[in-house]
């Protein structure tokens, strides 16, 4: 399919640079965009040579083939899509209006499930001793190369530094120690939409940034069984999320030990596969078991008058998701998104040529507009007179607005209009005919964006179960990463072994997918009996 092409929208290459602060170096990405002779002087000179020079990537709106280079390819299309941009400080990235809408459709969805399953929002402070990031050492030892520190504040050298939030689990656990006294007090379940700061040492928009948005929910529990089944209630919660509203069909399970987040018993995921075939950690949900209750002495009275102390979960969804619903969905054209959190889920495109259809057009455009917001679409009408019919195709199909309606003056006299689906290109994709009778064009539309919403995830469903290899040998497992698929084989061998793999082809452990074949097994790479099948992959 061809290179999509929009006025006032540029490309040039990003480059790779480093500072430091008191902090390992940090590779810096620059959005595909034509940069300020000022800022441009800023960058490092040590610019990445593509290997073959196109002429087409000045042009402006350039969208690289997704099939030619694809991180050029999503670089682009967040640059045209304008979801968002680079920070002045290296590494970190502004979030525009259209991509934080599609943040808050995802926060709209969580937050009420969070509400269901009895978590309450509140916030804590960004600002964290490092003594309390001491006090865990698998904590402190997983997190240290990644921390960003304070150690001046009013001008004066602070007694003790202090980290800007990567994660909250020690300042909860503190808080939790001032709350928490007696059984009464649990469980205690709290969620944070919050910022976090990690000094990543590689970065990728949306996927891996300086600072990132996300949700991260904290529950405190009498038993250990309460606290799993907290764990695993909310991975499904974020499961769900991924199928019924992005259609990203992820991969459910649990981390191996070396996986798992620093400071928990078990690790809990959904797996993403990208168009490239890597996979993307979506959502993880961690069982903390007791570990920060007795580093920070979190304890309550029982009923018999005992101390003990509490077992604890965290669990959190970030906006690398975003990434992912670009990766999975989109194409040359642009992104394409499932309607369910679409901040736009159809653009109407008023066609006409004279004064005398212009008036026609959009009382019939505007009409449209009014039924479907009547009936909760999410509707925008493109009424500019700057742009071509086409331009606004091309544009609207950029930005991923799963259906278009087109009204033309034929459309008007007969009381119609042309509905265009983003996920099936040309005409195809267009019916036509439609009546602008309300009854009618609400049961239509909302039908064709059903359609969508279910066709997005069977492709993506398909597309995952062709590039997941079912292995038996070590061999296998590197014939199948080697050509850039999922390998999925019974796995009871060492974490040396796992780490193996992981020097020898790149790939790691993404999960034990809670959904096992049955049968006896044998390891892959020792031959000795296994439980279990895992499934590796290269990754994000």
């Amino acid at each position: 399919m061809g290179a999509l092409r929009l006025p006032s929208l540029t490309h040039t290459l990003f480059s790779s640079t480093s500072i430091s602060l008191r902090s390992p170096s940090l590779s810096i990405f620059r959005f595909p965009r034509k940069l300020s002779a000022s800022v441009a002087s800023n960058l490092s000179t040590q610019h990445q040579t593509p290997k073959v020079k196109d002429a087409n990537k000045d042009k402006e709106g350039f969208i690289t083939p997704r099939s030619e280079d694809f991180n050029a390819w999503y670089l682009d299309v967040i640059a045209s899509a304008e979801l968002a941009d680079y920070g002045p400080v290296r590494g970190t990235m502004v979030i525009r209006p259209y991509g934080y809408a599609i943040w808050e459709a995802i926060q709209e969805y969580l937050n009420v499930k969070f509400k269901e399953t009895g978590h309450s929002n509140m916030y804590f402070p960004q600002f964290i001793p490092y003594s309390f990031i001491e006090k865990e050492a698998s904590h402190v030892e997983g997190f240290s190369p990644e921390l960003a520190l304070v150690t001046i504040g009013g001008g004066k050298e602070l007694e003790e530094k202090l980290v800007v939030r990567p994660t909250s689990e020690t300042i909860v656990n503190h808080m939790f120690t001032q709350w928490i006294h007696s059984y009464r007090d649990l469980p205690l379940m709290v969620n944070q939409w919050a910022n976090v700061t990690r000094w990543e040492m590689r970065t990728k928009p949306f996927v891996r940034t300086l600072e990132f948005l996300w949700q991260e929910g904290h529950t405190a529990h009498a038993t250990a069984e309460e606290a799993e089944k907290e764990a695993l209630q909310m991975i499904a919660v974020y499961e769900k999320f991924a199928y019924e509203q992005t259609a990203i069909p992820v991969i459910t399970g649990r981390k191996s030990r070396a996986e798992t987040f620093a400071g928990a018993s078990r690790t809990y995921t959904i797996e993403a596969m990208m168009g490239d075939r890597k996979a993307l950690q979506a959502g993880t949900s961690h069982n903390l078991g007791q570990n920060f209750s007795q580093a920070f002495g979190t304890q309550y009275t029982d009923e018999n008058g005992q101390r003990q102390h509490v077992w604890q979960t965290s669990w959190a969804i970030s906006t690398r998701f975003i990434g992912g619903i670009i990766m999975t969905h989109g194409d040359d054209s642009g992104l394409m998104l499932p309607p369910r959190i679409a901040p736009v889920q159809v653009v109407v495109v008023p066609i006409w040529k004279t004064d005398e259809e212009k008036t026609g057009v959009l009382d019939a455009a505007a009409l449209v507009e009014r039924v479907l917001k009547g009936a909760s679409f999410k509707v925008k009408i493109d009424n500019s007179e700057q742009r071509t019919p086409g331009w606004k195709f091309n544009f609207w199909e950029m930005k991923g607005v799963p259906l278009r309606i087109e009204i033309g003056p034929r459309d008007v006299s007969s009381g119609t209009v042309v509905l265009s689906r983003r996920d099936i290109p040309g005409k195809q994709g267009k019916v036509f005919g439609i009546s602008m009778e309300p009854s009618i064009l609400e049961v239509e539309v909302r039908q064709k964006l059903d359609d969508i919403q279910s066709a997005l995830l069977d492709k993506a469903t398909s597309f995952r179960d062709s590039n997941i290899v079912d292995v038996s040998s070590y061999d296998e497992l590197k014939a199948a990463i080697s050509e850039g698929k999922w390998a999925r084989g019974p796995w009871s061998a060492s974490d040396a072994d796992e780490l193996k793999v992981k020097e020898e082809t790149g790939a790691t452990i993404r999960c034990f997918p809670f959904e096992q074949p049955p049968g006896p097994k044998r390891c892959l790479m020792t031959g000795n009996a296994a439980d279990e099948v895992a499934i590796f992959a290269k990754s994000y």
